[in-house]
């Protein structure tokens, strides 16, 4: 037993969400010199946890529960995917650099101006994380990992004694987790740290205690799965969708500025029938802009150009939307207002961010059919604010499935996922490989190309090339 009060302790504390009991009677304590791990499955509440550790949320009263702090919330920072959506969904297009100012003064939005030795502060946590050169960026101009690695060095920067990081190296490449990893490890400020994460692998080899978190309980002393099942990929469930003998998607000489900024320079690729392609390259690095362009939401420099099968000069791109579909972490901020899980998985039929009309009864055939796929059809009904991040991706995956598209477009697909559902996620692209969807897969982790994906296009400085596909997966 470790000695010393705790920092903050939980007693016997729970948490009802629209009639569901989402933590239940939660014992738990943080001490100095602890460095916790939360793992568990999408929905086991880990996140809520780390919300109702910091006091943004509190214990449904029972007259039994004890929430206790010896720190003021100023001295408790939080990262996490909801904190990151905000600053799309409120259009908060801060630079880098003023982004991790606030962290200083624990402040969404500047309200206080630094001293002078608070910027060179503020500087030094730039360089710690590889960001000083992005320091004048705008956050919406960001990479998703860029943004993520941002609000981490916000953390940093401020004088917060804890830490709530919660599945914080979701999306950071193979450079920015090592960062990342090491500040954890070798903390400059002393900091107790609390970090949820659904890869046992990736995290800091300084943890002190793992626990595991499922169906709203703790369990002490539980160690961390390694990895989810093994689940074999299934086979083609249906025959092969005819190919045309056309390229899906020609690009030519195209040069692709975002925010006025070159992002990829003179890329010549063709998707032809038949191909799958994972796309690969660091945070910021243009995977992101090089899927917004075959989706039709960015266009070619003059010079450039990008046909589209099927699609003639002056069809409507919207034609072509139907065709594809995409999933992508910013989908989470696009629907968080939506009403339900149900709502959001129909709209894929419409490619729209929420609703024009009701429901058709075939609409909610078709989301029933994807929702008890993924495993979330009991929580159709709830809103995207009371179901926890990873549920909310499953609900965006069902979603891109609810049209049987030509073209799937997946920017992380495995972001938020834990280990079981990742491997049921991977199996189901995989099977829609085999029956004719196309894929394209930009991801970080060589572990999330599936098997029927054989091309890889990797970009760096600017520059796309295609390197040797992935060795097959051992199962």
């Amino acid at each position: 037993m470790r000695s010393g009060a705790p920092l903050i302790e939980l007693s016997r504390c729970s948490l009802v969400l629209d009639g569901h009991v989402v933590l239940d009677e939660i014992d738990f304590a943080l001490r100095a010199g602890e460095r916790w791990a939360l793992i568990g499955p999408n929905g086991a509440g880990k996140t809520l946890l780390l919300k109702m550790l910091r006091g943004d949320v509190w214990p449904t009263p029972t007259g039994r529960e004890r929430r206790s702090s010896q720190l003021d919330k100023d001295r408790i920072a939080y990262v996490g995917p909801e904190r990151q959506d905000k600053y799309v969904r409120y259009g908060w297009n801060l630079t880098v650099a003023q982004v991790v100012t606030t962290g200083l003064f624990d402040e969404d939005i500047p309200l206080t101006q630094p001293s002078r030795a608070q910027r060179h502060r503020v500087t030094r946590v730039l360089q710690r994380f590889g960001l000083l050169g992005l320091r004048r960026r705008h956050m919406l101009t960001l990479s998703y990992g860029q943004r993520r690695l941002t609000l981490v060095a916000r953390a940093f920067a401020g004088d917060a004694r804890v830490l709530l990081l919660d599945e914080v190296f979701n999306g950071l490449d193979a450079r920015a987790r090592q960062k990342l990893r090491r500040a954890l490890e070798r903390p400059r400020g002393g900091h107790e740290w609390v970090l949820t994460s659904h890869r046992p692998k990736e995290l800091p080899r300084n943890v002190t205690d793992v626990a595991r978190i499922e169906g709203g309980r703790m369990g002490a002393g539980l160690g961390a799965r390694r990895s989810g099942p093994k689940v074999p990929y299934a086979r083609a469930g249906s025959s092969p969708k005819p190919r045309s003998s056309s390229p899906l998607v020609a690009i030519t000489n195209a040069t692709i500025y975002r925010d006025y900024r070159l992002v990829i320079r003179d890329l010549t690729w063709t998707l032809r029938p038949g191909t799958h392609w994972a796309v690969l390259g660091a945070n910021g690095s243009g995977k992101s802009t090089l899927l917004s362009l075959i989706y039709g939401d960015l266009h070619p420099a003059l010079g450039g150009t990008i046909e589209r099968g099927g699609l003639s000069v002056g069809d409507r791109i919207e034609d072509w939307k139907r065709r594809v579909a995409w999933v992508s972490p910013e989908l989470q901020a696009d629907h968080f207002a939506a009403r339900s899980l149900e709502e959001v998985v129909v709209s894929g039929r419409y490619s729209s961010v929420g609703l024009n009309a009701p429901p058709t009864a075939a609409d909610r055939r078709v989301a029933r059919r994807w929702l008890e796929f993924f495993g979330i059809a009991a929580l159709r009904d709830r809103g995207p604010r009371s179901v926890s991040y990873g549920q909310m991706r499953l609900a965006l995956l069902a979603r891109a499935m609810t049209n049987d598209p030509e073209l799937l477009l997946l920017d992380e697909p495995c972001t938020g996922l834990d280990g079981d559902m990742r491997e049921r996620v991977l199996r189901e692209i995989e099977r829609l490989a085999r029956g004719g969807t196309q894929i394209v897969m930009a991801v970080h982790d060589a572990e999330d190309i599936v098997p029927s994906v054989k091309n890889v296009l990797k970009i760096k400085a600017g520059k796309a090339v295609v390197i040797p596909g992935p060795r097959p997966r051992k199962r």
